[in-house]
Formats: C-alpha cells, structure tokens, sequence
C-alpha cells in the first residue's frame, strides 16, 4: 500500500474480520456511514479528508472459505488525542455491507519515529565510512606509493628472467625464495638481494648462483617449502636453511617475522641431519675446494666453514673435530664400562636414522618418544625428565632447557657449535659412547 508522507504524522493501523464476502468499497462506506456524526463535525471523517488532515483510506481485504479478512490503514496528520479519538472510533462499526463484522486496531504509528530511525542508521554508517575513509587515506597513499618504488626495484635476472631483488647482481649472499611475491615482500623490507626460483623446477641460474654465492634458501612454512627445499638440496649448492613459521607463507611475513627467520637460519648440512630430509647429493668439495669470502646484507658468516666438511648422512660416523668443542666428562674406557652409558648407546643406535628422542625419568625408564623437530617445545614442559637421548645434534640451546630442568644427561649423535657448557649436565656423543 502506498501512504502519502506528506500528510502523514501518525498511521492507524487496524484489523477487520466480516462473517462474509466484502469488498473494499464495502470497507470505506462502513468507516466513513458509521462514524458520521458520532465524532462532531470537527472530527467528521469527510470535511477531515477534504482539508487533507486524513489521507487516503487504503484497504487490502481478502476472502476465504465465506469469511473476509483484512488491513485498514489510515494516515492522519491531526495531533495525538484526535488520532487517537479517531482510532477507538473505527471499533465501533459492527457491519461492513451486509454482513457482521468487528474491527480491532493493532496500534497507532508515529512515522516520524520511524523516519528518525532510518535516519540515526543511514547516518552512522555514512558516519563509519567517513572514518573509516579517513583513517586509510594517509596509509594508503604511503602505501601505493612505496609499492610503485619496489616494483620498479624489481629487476629481471639470468636467461630465465627470474624476479630479483636490484642487489642480487653483486651481493657475495642472495636468498633464494619462491616467487615474485616473496621478492616484493623482502623488498618491502630492505631486503633486495633475493631472487625467485618460480616453481619447484630450479633454474640453471640458480644452480649457477649457488657455486659463486653464499645463498640462503628461505622457504614457506608449508608442503610447498618442502618440495622445493629438497629440489634445491639436490642440485644446487645450498649453504643456509631459513623457514617461514609453521603454516605461513613468506610473502605474508611481516618485517619483524622476516628478520626473525634469517636470523634463525641453520647451516644445510646441519638442517638436513635434524629434519632427516633425504636427497641431499649436490657435492662440491672437489670442484671448490676454497671457502667463500663471507659478508653481504645479512652479515652472514664463513658459509662453508662449519657444514661443508660433512655434506651427508653418510659420512657422520668419523667425524672427530666436533666432539672436541665439548669437554668429555669421561675418559673413553670408563664410558664403555659404566652401565648407564651402554644403556645410552644402545638407545642412540636403536634411534639411529629415526630423527626421533626419548625423553627418560630418574631411573632412565622413558617416559615418552617424540620427533626431533619437537624435542625443544617438548623439553621445557617435561617436568619428570631428567635425560634425553636424541637422534640428532646437540644445540646450545637445547643443553640450556637441560639445565633449567635439572637435567643430568644430554646423549646425541654429535656436538653443535657450543659456546656454554651448563654446569650439571653431562653431554654425550656417538663418538664418546663408541666401544
């Protein structure tokens, strides 16, 4: 039903129940003949209409099975007590054309209470845009304008044309990430010696890089890091790890988690032993045999010092130079004849190759089996443990959650770079438990 606004204060809302068939026609003669002369003149339904202070009567009734029902809807613009006078006057008409009927009113409308309200609501949300506007303009404008500088930053390398960093042409280190994402991402950064390898299929010029370069492969948190990781172990000349955290992607990172997570990268040789990731078999000791001058914009250290004397797995077992970082508690005879340490070297090569610790209690009982990748989180909430025996290397930091938890042993398979031995925790390797 359509009501005119303009001569609308207040809308009387009314329901009509007729034992029979009526028609609208019907309905507007028993308002207006019924309420003649009940009211006075001043309230005379008629002279109201004409001087335009009640509005169109609109109607909308229905019949089913011999009974009418309906909506009688009336717009007024007298003040509150007329209308209302008006309204209680509707209840008194008891027959609609030839037949009986009641009308009952629902309720008495101010529309402008409605019209407020729809106003109070279109003007807070032209209110939170507004604000909102505001608030992203300054942002923004920063925004589009230091993308438009890192993309131009961004430069084309090799016979691929892979995306890189302006600083990949003459930096002694690059990263080598996923795609051109990653790059613009590292760029937002500052960092603008990385390169793409677009896919998990490495390009010649990555492979090339990576026998000049220091190179440091920094990789989603995901699968897809994965793939990519072992494609690039197997034939490029990888000398750092770097990861994104566990389920984020590197073009995501914020500044701080980029940082974090070069600053946290590990030697390859060393990351490969902990994860147990297999098919490293890039070598190139014989075709380079001088260390890489370090330096760079990551101030990176000797990339070939410490992991290239032991590229893989199998060669583990002769090593020497490591355990003499770390002081041996124990001349090599007592430890092959104390109990407890064959019962560590029994353990240690029953783990061999698993990438998997045990955790034991007091009594050297285990307590529970846990991959390698997890010892640390592990470590700090395991308060019954007192000794862990561990296919893989022994970090600093894992002697220092050691000590913390009044650990009395740490058995691994060789020494990491140790710069603290705790006081209290004998420390164990391959080597030292060898018969």
């Amino acid at each position: 039903m359509n009501i005119d606004p303009s001569t609308t204060k207040y809308l009387i809302q009314a329901r009509l129940e007729a034992e029979g068939i009526v028609e609208k026609p019907d309905v507007v003669g028993a308002v207006f003949g019924q309420t003649e002369g009940l009211l006075g003149e001043e309230l005379d339904l008629r002279d109201l209409q004409k001087s335009g202070r009640i509005g169109r009567i609109e109607v909308d009734v229905q019949s089913k099975k011999g009974r009418s029902e309906g909506t009688i809807l009336i717009p007024s613009s007298l003040d509150q007590v007329e209308t209302s006078i008006l309204a209680a006057a509707l209840e008194t008409i008891d027959r609609v054309g030839p037949c009986k009927a009641t009308i009952k009113v629902d309720k008495v409308e101010d529309t402008r209470v409605t019209k407020r309200n729809k106003i109070i609501e279109r003007a807070r949300a032209l209110l939170s845009s507004m604000v909102e506007e505001s608030k992203t303009s300054g942002s923004d404008l920063l925004d589009e304008v230091r993308q438009s500088v890192q993309v131009s930053e961004i430069v084309s390398f090799g016979t691929e044309r892979l995306p890189a960093g302006p600083n990949v042409t003459d930096s002694d280190a690059i990263i080598i990430v996923e795609g051109r994402q990653d790059v613009l991402n590292l760029l937002r950064s500052g960092i603008k010696n990385a390169i793409a390898v677009e896919g998990t299929n490495v390009p010649k010029t990555i492979q090339e890089l990576s026998k000049e370069r220091a190179l440091t492969a920094f990789v989603d948190g995901d699968r897809g890091g994965d793939l990519i990781l072992k494609e690039l172990l197997q034939v490029a000349e990888v000398d750092f790890i770097a990861r994104a955290p566990r389920g984020k992607e590197v073009e995501e990172l914020t500044q701080k988690q980029i940082m974090k997570s070069l600053r946290n990268k590990i030697p390859a040789d060393q990351y490969v032993e902990m994860y147990g990731i297999s098919g490293q078999v890039y070598k190139a000791e014989s075709e380079f045999p001088e260390p890489k001058p370090s330096g760079g914009p990551q101030g990176r250290p000797e990339p070939r010092s410490e992991p290239r004397p032991e590229p893989r797995p199998e060669f583990r077992e002769p090593r020497e130079a490591p355990v003499e970082r770390a002081p041996a508690p124990l001349s090599p005879t007592t430890k092959v004849l104390n109990p407890k340490l064959e019962k560590y070297r029994d353990m240690l090569v029953q783990l061999g190759g698993s990438s998997t610790a045990r955790l034991l209690d007091e009594g050297d009982g285990v307590v529970t089996e846990v991959p390698v990748r997890e010892l640390v989180d592990t470590l700090k909430t395991a308060k019954q443990t007192r000794a862990v025996v561990f296919d893989g290397i022994i970090t600093q930091r894992i002697l220092d959650i050691a000590a913390e938890m009044n650990m009395h042993s740490v058995v691994g398979t060789k020494m990491g770079t140790i710069t603290k031995q705790p006081a209290g925790v004998e420390v164990w390797t391959r080597s030292d438990l060898a018969p």
